[in-house]
C-alpha cells in the first residue's frame, strides 16, 4: 500500500467524507461544512483550520475510574515502541485524510510509548518525527502544535515546571525540548503548554509565589531554545482551573493574561481556550473568548463541551449551534483566530466502541461549527444585533460621556453632572429580544 495508507487499512469501508449539504441523510457526509464556502472573507477551512486531537482519538480508550478500557485499538498492537507508533501514525493520517481534517495536534507521550530513559525517549521521539513528515507529505495534513504531556507520569504528581524538586523540573524540561524540536521538524504552526498539575493542593506545603516565578522562568526558557531553533510560530497557553489539582495557576483567561503581562511574556504567548475548561472555572465559554479577545490574546480553541450534570472534565464533541453561534459571534467579532484553529478536544463516549464513531463525532463537530459560523455571519449583516449593542452604549459617543471616555472629567465633574441632571431615565439591556435573535438565526 502507499506510504499514505501504510500496511494496513483501519478503517475499512469507509471512505472520503464530503459535503453533500443539508438535504443529505448520509450519517459518513457533511451537511453544513463546506470548507470552500466563504463567510466573512474567508472559506471555513481557513477559518476553522479544523485539527484532529492525536490524544482521543488514536489514544483514549474509554476506561475512566469505575471501569477498564472498552475502545481497543487494532493499531496498539505491536511489540517494539518505535513500530507501535508508526501503526499508530498509519491510523491517524489515514483518519484525518478521510474526515478531510487539513490538522493534527498532539502530546509527546500520545505519538510514542513515554520511556523514564530520556535518551531512549527521544530516540522514540525522532523516529515518529522521521515517519510523521512522510505521513505529512503524503497526505497535506499539516501540524497545528505540539505540546508535551508534564502531568500524567508518577514523577510530576506535584507538577511539572512548578514542582518543588528541581530534579522534576529538569525532566520536564527535557521533555519540553523534545516535544519543541518535533514541532520544529514537522512545520508545527504553534506550540502549547498546558499546566496539568502547575498549581497546588494544599497551601500548607506550597511557597506559592516562588512555584510561579519557576513557571515563567521555564516558559522564557523554552521560548528562547524554540526561537533559537528557528521556530516563527505562536506559544499558547491553555487556561484551567482545576482538576486534577485544587486550584491551578492558569486558572481562567484573565489570570493568564496578567500572569503573561506580569512576566514579560505577552509578545511570544497567546491563548487556546477550551469549552469545558471555561465551564469548570464558573465562565462561559463566550466570557472566556471574549477576554481573550479584548486583550488581543484569542489564539486558538479546543472544542468540546462539559455535561451539565458532571461536573468534571467530561470533554464531549459539541452539539449546540446556539451557544455555538455566541461563541462565533465573539471570534467574528474579534476577526477571527490568531494563529490557531478548532482542535477537537473531545473523545467519543465510553459505549460508542465502533471506529465508525469516530467519524460521527466529528463529522457532528464540525458541521455544528459550521452551523455557527453561518448563523453568526447572518446576525452580524442582516439583523439589528450590532445596532441594538451600539445604542446601549450611546450615551458614550459624544457629549459629556465621551469627555469621561477621554479621561477629560474629574470626581468632581461627574458629582456636579449627577446633581444638575437628576435620575436617569430606565434604559432597558433587551437580552430577551437578543436571545431571540440568536434562535432566529442558529
Amino acid at each position: 500500500m502507499s506510504i499514505l495508507l501504510g500496511d494496513k487499512e483501519y478503517f475499512p469501508g469507509i471512505g472520503q467524507i464530503a459535503y453533500e449539504g443539508p438535504d443529505s441523510d448520509n450519517p459518513l457526509a457533511f451537511r453544513f461544512y463546506d470548507e470552500t464556502k466563504i463567510i466573512a472573507g474567508k472559506t471555513m477551512k481557513d477559518y476553522f483550520k479544523f485539527g484532529m486531537a492525536y490524544w482521543h482519538t488514536l489514544v483514549g480508550n474509554g476506561g475512566d475510574p469505575f471501569g477498564e478500557a472498552t475502545h481497543l485499538y487494532e493499531w496498539n498492537q505491536a511489540q517494539d515502541a518505535v513500530q507501535r507508533a508508526k501503526d499508530k501514525a498509519d491510523a491517524a493520517f489515514e483518519f484525518a485524510t478521510k474526515m478531510n481534517l487539513p490538522y493534527f495536534c498532539f502530546h509527546d507521550v500520545d505519538v510514542v510509548d513515554y520511556d523514564n530513559n530520556v535518551a531512549e525517549f527521544e530516540r522514540r521521539l525522532r523516529a515518529w518525527t522521521e515517519y510523521a513528515r512522510q505521513k505529512m507529505d503524503a497526505s497535506g495534513v499539516k501540524l497545528l502544535w505540539g505540546t508535551a504531556n508534564l502531568f500524567s507520569n508518577r514523577r510530576y504528581m506535584n507538577g511539572g515546571s512548578t514542582n518543588p524538586d528541581f530534579a522534576v523540573l529538569a525532566h520536564g524540561g527535557a521533555q519540553v525540548k523534545g516535544a519543541l524540536d518535533a514541532t520544529i521538524a514537522l512545520g508545527g504552526e504553534n506550540y502549547v503548554f498546558w499546566g496539568g498539575r502547575e498549581g497546588y493542593m494544599s497551601l500548607l506545603n506550597t511557597n506559592m509565589k516562588r512555584e510561579v516565578e519557576h513557571l515563567a522562568r521555564f516558559l522564557h526558557t523554552a521560548k528562547d531554545y524554540a526561537r533559537k531553533n528557528g521556530f516563527k510560530g505562536t506559544f499558547f497557553i491553555e487556561p484551567k482551573p482545576c482538576e486534577p489539582t485544587k486550584h491551578q495557576y492558569d486558572y481562567d483567561s484573565a489570570t493568564v493574561i496578567g500572569f503573561l503581562r506580569q512576566y514579560d511574556l505577552l509578545n511570544d504567548f497567546k491563548l487556546n481556550i477550551e469549552v469545558n475548561h471555561a465551564t469548570l472555572a464558573g465562565h462561559t465559554f463566550q466570557h472566556e473568548l471574549q477576554v481573550a479577545a479584548d486583550a488581543g490574546m484569542l489564539g486558538s480553541i479546543d472544542a468540546n463541551r462539559g455535561d451539565y450534570q458532571n461536573g468534571w472534565d467530561t470533554d464531549q464533541f459539541p452539539t449546540n449551534v446556539a451557544e455555538l453561534t455566541e461563541a462565533m459571534l465573539v471570534i467574528l467579532e474579534a476577526g477571527g483566530l490568531q494563529g490557531g484553529g478548532v482542535n477537537f478536544d473531545a473523545k467519543r463516549r465510553r459505549n460508542s466502541t465502533d471506529n465508525a464513531d469516530l467519524f460521527y463525532a466529528h463529522i457532528g463537530g464540525m458541521d455544528t461549527f459550521a452551523r455557527a459560523l453561518i448563523a453568526a455571519d447572518a446576525i452580524l449583516t442582516k439583523s439589528d444585533y450590532k445596532k441594538l449593542r451600539e445604542e446601549r452604549y450611546a450615551s458614550f459617543d459624544s457629549g459629556k460621556g465621551k469627555e469621561f471616555e477621554e479621561g477629560k472629567l474629574t470626581l468632581e465633574d461627574l458629582r456636579d453632572l449627577a446633581a444638575a441632571s437628576g435620575e436617569p431615565a430606565v434604559r432597558s439591556g433587551k437580552q430577551e429580544y437578543f436571545e431571540n435573535i440568536i434562535n432566529r438565526y442558529a
